[in-house]
């Protein structure tokens, strides 16, 4: 049975797990090494316990269940996977791969690991898990209006 690729259900899986949206893609390779490699960050970082503690509000035992060590390294591969996953699903559908596509998702990646060295601070109002999140959510507003201004700079203009 042949299944259209759509690639906004690509990204929600993508986003609702690192790997998923390359299983849906087929790259079932890729899928295996992007939940791999979630999974060994996440362990070795304890972000589930960071997760549940951050949701009871509990912001000092978050970060000490936390090795940020290991947690510095999540928003990257997290943030690729989705873009990875979301380029191949553009590129697949035959839907057009826009100029600077990448821009948004890098933005999320460099604010929510700046986000998970700011959430250490025992005197930040909001857990830490809340923090990064926040941090993906600026970096990628700040990455579009980037998108945005560089596409209307360069004159690029949609295809007709």
């Amino acid at each position: 049975m042949k299944r259209n690729v759509y690639p906004l259900e690509v990204l929600l899986w993508s986003i609702a797990f690192p790997g998923f949206g390359q299983i849906i893609n087929k790259m079932y390779i890729r899928g295996a090494f992007f939940i791999v490699l979630e999974f060994v960050i996440n362990v070795n970082a304890n972000l589930n316990m960071n997760i549940l503690y951050s949701f009871q509000w509990k912001s000092a035992q978050a970060i000490e269940a936390t090795n940020y060590e290991w947690a510095m390294f999540y928003p990257c591969v997290y943030l690729f996977a989705i873009y990875e996953s979301y380029l191949s699903a553009l590129e697949k559908s035959g839907q057009e791969v826009r100029a600077f596509l990448a821009l948004p998702f890098v933005g999320g990646a460099y604010f929510s690991t700046i986000g998970v060295i700011f959430s250490t601070i025992r005197s930040m109002v909001l857990p830490p898990t809340f923090v990064a999140i926040l941090g993906i959510v600026l970096g990628v507003g700040i990455g579009g209006l980037l998108r945005v201004w560089l596409i209307h700079y360069n004159g690029i203009k949609k295809k007709p």
